[in-house]
C-alpha cells in the first residue's frame, strides 16, 4: 500500500451501552488518547522538526487540543515479530535470509524487548519478550517449516494482545511477515482482531508476499484500497474493513494502525523494505489529546497536517473507549 494521500477512516465494532452516562476509561491511558504518527515528504523520507501546532486531530468530527511528547524518540521499544512458516512461506525463506541482520540495529538498542510468534495453521510463541538478542537471533535463524495453513488472524490477534500487556511508556510495534490472505484461522474472528487492534497503540508494519499474481497486481495498482474510503455511516466502514481483512489482511491491519504495508518478491526488495522499517521506527511523532466528548465505544480519528503540502501522514484512524468498570 502506498503512503495514504487521503487518510482512510476505519471502523470496528460499535459497542452500545445502556448506561451512556457512565465514566469512560481508555485502554491506552486514562482519559488520554495516544496517536503515533509518521510524516513523509514527497520522496517518501521521514519528515522531522514538526510541532504539535502543525497537526490537526478530530475525534468523531470534534476538533481536539493536540499535545506532543518530545521524548517519544527515546522511548524503549517492544517489538513483536510475527512470521508465517506455513503454506507458501517455505519458498520465501531464501528471500528472508537478511531478516536477522536487518533488525539487528533495533535489537542492539538499549531497553529493546523483542518476541517472536511463528504460525502456520496454528500459532506459537517461539520466543517471549526478552532483551537478549542472542535468543531472538537464534529463533529467527531456526524457523521451522510449517503445514499448509496460514492463520494470520489468529496469530495477529494473539500477538497484539501480548503487546497490549506491555508496560506503558514503551513503543509497541508489530512486524508481520506473511502472505496477503488468511488461510485457516479458527480461534479469532474478524471482529476480535479489529477490537484488539483498536484498543492498543500498536503500530503494525507488514511485509507481504503474494502467491497469487492477481494480489500482486491489485496491490501495485492500489485497487486493494478502493473499499477504504471515509463514509458517514458507522456500519458501512465496518463492513468495508471486514472485507479488507479478507482481501488483504496485513494491508488492512497496517492501515488501521497508521503503519506501513509493503509487498516484496525478491531478496533485495525484502531487505530494502525492511531497512525502511528500521529507519522509520524512531521517526514517529507521539501525539496525544484528552477527548472533549468521551463516550464508550468506537471513536473515529482524523489526523491531518495544517499545511498538507508539507507531507503525507500515517496515523491510526480509530480507537476504543470502554465504559468504566468493564
Amino acid at each position: 500500500m502506498r503512503p495514504a494521500g487521503v487518510l482512510v477512516v476505519f471502523c470496528a465494532l460499535v459497542f452500545v451501552s445502556a448506561a451512556s452516562a457512565q465514566d469512560t476509561t481508555f485502554r491506552s491511558q486514562s482519559n488520554v488518547v495516544l496517536i503515533p504518527a509518521l510524516v513523509k515528504d514527497a520522496r517518501g523520507h521521514a519528515l522531522y522538526g514538526l510541532q504539535a501546532k502543525d497537526f490537526e486531530v478530530e475525534d468523531d468530527g470534534v476538533p481536539q487540543s493536540v499535545q506532543m511528547d518530545e521524548a517519544a524518540e527515546s522511548e524503549p521499544v517492544s517489538l513483536m515479530i510475527v512470521i508465517q512458516c506455513g503454506r507458501k512461506a517455505l519458498r520465501e525463506f531464501p528471500r528472508m535470509k537478511g531478516l536477522k541482520s536487518m533488525i539487528q540495529p533495533i535489537l542492539d538498542q538499549e531497553q529493546t524487548a523483542a518476541a517472536v510468534v511463528e504460525f502456520d495453521s496454528e500459532f506459537h510463541l517461539a520466543q517471549d519478550f526478552t532483551d537478549d538478542e542472542k535468543l531472538v537471533n537464534q529463533t529467527l535463524q531456526n524457523l521451522p517449516f510449517g503445514d499448509d495453513g496460514a492463520a494470520i488472524l489468529d496469530a495477529v490477534n494473539y500477538s497484539v494482545k501480548l503487546l497490549n500487556e506491555q508496560p506503558a511508556g514503551r513503543q509497541r510495534v508489530l512486524l508481520m511477515i506473511s502472505e496477503t490472505r488468511d488461510h485457516g484461522s479458527h480461534f479469532a474472528k474478524l471482529d476480535d482482531v479489529l477490537t484488539a487492534v483498536g484498543e492498543g497503540n500498536t503500530v503494525v508494519y507488514a511485509l507481504a508476499f503474494s502467491p497469487a499474481l492477481s494480489n500482486v497486481l491489485d496491490t501495485e495498482r492500489g485497487t486493494n484500497q478502493e473499499d477504504m474510503h471515509e463514509m458517514p455511516d458507522l456500519l458501512a466502514p465496518l463492513a468495508l474493513l471486514r472485507q479488507g481483512l479478507r482481501k488483504n489482511t496485513p494491508n488492512a491491519i497496517a492501515a488501521m494502525t497508521g503503519g506501513e504495508y509493503q509487498l516484496f518478491d525478491t531478496r533485495k526488495g525484502f531487505e530494502t523494505k525492511l531497512n525502511d522499517f528500521t529507519n522509520h521506527l524512531h521517526s514517529r511523532y507521539l501525539l496525544s489529546f484528552q477527548p472533549r466528548d468521551p463516550h464508550p465505544g468506537l471513536h473515529q480519528l482524523r489526523v491531518r497536517l495544517r499545511d498538507p503540502a508539507k507531507g503525507e501522514i500515517l496515523a491510526r484512524s480509530s480507537y476504543w473507549a470502554q465504559a468504566g468498570g468493564q
